[in-house]
């Protein structure tokens, strides 16, 4: 039986249950915020380590919580925000002279599995050579099929921006595996 957010955000809110709300937050959440996490940071493990600190962030700062949008919108853009600090630290780490974005593509192909098509490796690679916003409305529009009035709420923008963010992100992906699947295969 899946808990609704309501019950959730009641049992968060009473000191007496707010570790099963935690619980129940988990349970309801997890699976979905860790895709979210993992398509923007690629790599698995890290992005395990993510989706642990959104869940910590959501419970120390639970109060902060209005209840003005649903809780998943809350939770996301948590997450989403995590997601890019742990990929602004990496990308300070780097010691290499290696272009970030050529990083991110070669993890895309290293985290793999093996019996991934490659035309799904391509498209990942497409996705993360986009720059981080147009790639954050495209992977929350088109693997999430989240409406740009809850995307906005994520990431603060109009919708407006994130219909013309979404628009560039097609085209440039369509580009991408135009140009590379021709020159691949």
């Amino acid at each position: 039986m899946k808990i609704k957010d309501a019950e959730i955000i009641s049992l968060m809110q009473s000191p007496r249950t707010q570790e099963k709300g935690v619980r129940a937050l988990m349970d309801a959440y997890q699976s979905r915020l860790y895709w979210h996490i993992r398509r923007i940071i690629v790599d698995g493990d890290l992005a395990q380590d993510t989706l642990q600190e959104t869940f910590i962030k959501a419970y120390q700062n639970f109060h902060q919580f209005k209840n003005d949008s649903q809780l998943y919108t809350w939770l996301y853009r948590i997450a989403t925000n995590e997601a890019l600090q742990q990929l602004n630290k990496l990308k300070r780490m780097q010691k290499t002279d290696e272009d970030p974005e050529y990083h991110m593509q070669n993890l895309v192909a290293d985290n793999a599995g093996s019996d991934a098509e490659e035309i799904q490796i391509l498209l990942q690679k497409a996705i993360q050579s986009l720059p981080e916003k147009q790639k954050l409305v495209f992977m929350m529009r088109y693997y999430d099929d989240l409406p740009y009035e809850e995307i906005s709420k994520i990431v603060d923008m109009s919708v407006g921006t994130l219909k013309t963010n979404y628009h560039y992100a097609k085209q440039k992906i369509e580009d991408y595996i135009k140009e590379n699947y021709q020159n691949n295969f």
